[in-house]
């Protein structure tokens, strides 16, 4: 039986890295005979001598890119073993690029056969749909409980602090996360409460890494002499495991964390996050103005016939309700919705972070357009102007934002982006007032994992999830 290092680090990716490569040349493959052996391919133009002998240079060629892009985007790491949508999600990216660089190098160089791009867009889909069932039967092999002991890393706590109970508890409760507790090391100073393994104390820490067969040794507190933390880190060498440290210095925007060099020193610190670089910050905001425009236009005839219900039921007041909200770098702008309450209800909106159920102040009109969200869509107006963004943390009334600034840990690293129409916080349940603490740690974790495919995973949910379920 293998040992569980060597299974994890070379022969498991070993083996997927050939599994992606059969799956994807069949898939190319596959792509090949629906393009030139069935009615589909009829669609694009004719390509002169495609026999599948002269095709095969350019599907083992396009083979090679694939597996190529997929280890460019770290796919064979062994913490992607028990990460099946972090596996998906870069077989996505890494396809998705091999179906650009392959269209572009069709385009720059003379291939015989020429390639024909509407056989490189069928071959992305299949690939894509192959490799999404191939890598999920992987996974539920992987996840058996014969096996996936043997793929989990064993990690010891070194000290026991608030940090360490909820990391022991966050790996207690995934038993297919890629870490398992073992139990805690402690410290001279310390005693871990009852429930908790002690794999031993710093005194024979490498004796105590071997015995108890740890792969990762992860301190949660610092907090120690110089010269005992280098012993520490001394003992984890000799007893060929990985040492990591709990960053209670940054306890929000950790994902922004770079090693640099000042002088002659080492220093770690927050930089620039990805989501506030100039290329993704242009990209975003392409996609932004796209979607808002078409927004806008899809939901013409919806504004009209709510306007229309609106008007009939409440004659006095206006269509359309502003209201200062608080945008990216704190500063206040004007945001747009469908009025759904009475025109006076501005004056005790103040009282409160979100509507209530059943809240006196709604018009009959106004609890179906807040059910479904429907007050927003003026908002597509707001993303157009440039104060919001389609996708980003809601933004606060600035009443509000004073006040949970001073409740709330970590509340206004929130504002350094642009605010959303919809979230990460709101497809996963949390809107309005409700469980704010949690609302604020998912538009951190957002802030901090941003990527295209992100905004695009939340457009696509909120169009699944648009109905509110907090009035």
């Amino acid at each position: 039986m293998f040992e569980s290092g060597r299974l994890r680090k070379v022969i498991l990716p070993s083996l997927l890295v050939a599994g992606d490569a059969c799956v994807a040349f069949g898939g190319l493959s596959l792509g090949y005979w629906v393009r030139y052996a069935t009615p589909i391919g009829s669609i694009g133009l004719d390509v002169p001598d495609a026999t599948y002998s002269r095709y095969l240079p350019l599907l083992l060629l396009g083979t090679a890119f694939l597996i190529a892009a997929y280890a460019q985007l770290n796919l064979y790491e062994e913490r992607l073993l028990l990460r099946k949508f972090q596996a998906l999600n870069l077989i996505i990216k890494g396809t998705t690029f091999w179906l650009l660089a392959y269209l572009s190098l069709s385009l720059v160089l003379k291939f015989e056969p020429p390639i024909s791009r509407w056989f490189v867009l069928i071959a992305y889909l299949i690939v894509l749909a192959l490799m999404f069932a191939w890598r999920s039967a992987a996974y539920r092999f992987f996840v058996h409980p014969r096996w996936v002991g043997r793929l989990r890393q064993r990690v010891a706590i070194l000290g026991w602090n608030d940090e360490a109970r909820t990391l022991a508890a966050d790996l207690a409760s995934h038993p297919a996360h890629p870490f398992a507790f073992a139990g805690v090391i402690t410290l001279p100073d310390e005693t871990a409460p009852d429930g908790i393994p002690v794999l031993g104390s710093t005194d024979r820490l490498g004796d105590t890494l071997r015995a108890r067969q740890i792969d990762v040794l992860i301190a949660a507190r610092t907090d120690l002499p110089r010269a005992q933390l280098h012993g520490i880190v001394e003992a984890c060498e000799h007893a060929f495991v990985d040492w990591k440290i709990v960053p209670s210095s940054f306890q929000i925007l950790v994902s922004g964390l770079r090693l640099q060099t000042i002088g002659r020193l080492p220093v770690l610190g927050v930089e620039e996050l990805a989501i506030n670089r100039l290329f993704n910050r242009g990209l975003k905001r392409l996609v932004d103005v796209t979607g808002a425009l078409v927004g806008l236009f899809l939901s013409a005839p919806a504004l009209a016939v709510l306007a229309v219900l609106i008007k009939r039921e409440s004659p006095h007041g206006p269509v359309f309700f502003a209201q200062i909200r608080t945008g990216a770098r704190s500063q206040p702008f004007t945001m747009w919705k469908l009025r759904s309450m009475a025109p006076d209800a501005a004056a005790s909106d103040h009282q409160q972070i979100s509507t209530p159920a059943g809240d006196p102040r709604l018009l009959r009109s106004g609890a179906f357009i807040r059910r479904w969200n429907l007050d927003e869509l003026p908002q597509f107006w707001n993303v157009l102007r440039g104060d919001m963004s389609l996708v980003g943390p809601r933004p606060e009334r600035p009443h509000h934002v004073e006040h949970l600034a001073g409740e709330i840990p970590h509340y206004l690293p929130r504002h350094l982006v642009k605010p959303g129409m919809t979230g990460w916080a709101q497809i996963n349940g949390l809107r309005g007032g409700q469980e704010l603490e949690r609302r604020i740690q998912h538009d951190i974790y957002y802030i901090e994992n941003w990527s295209p495919w992100l905004d695009v995973q939340i457009l696509g949910l909120t169009l699944v999830r648009w109905r509110n379920t907090v009035e």
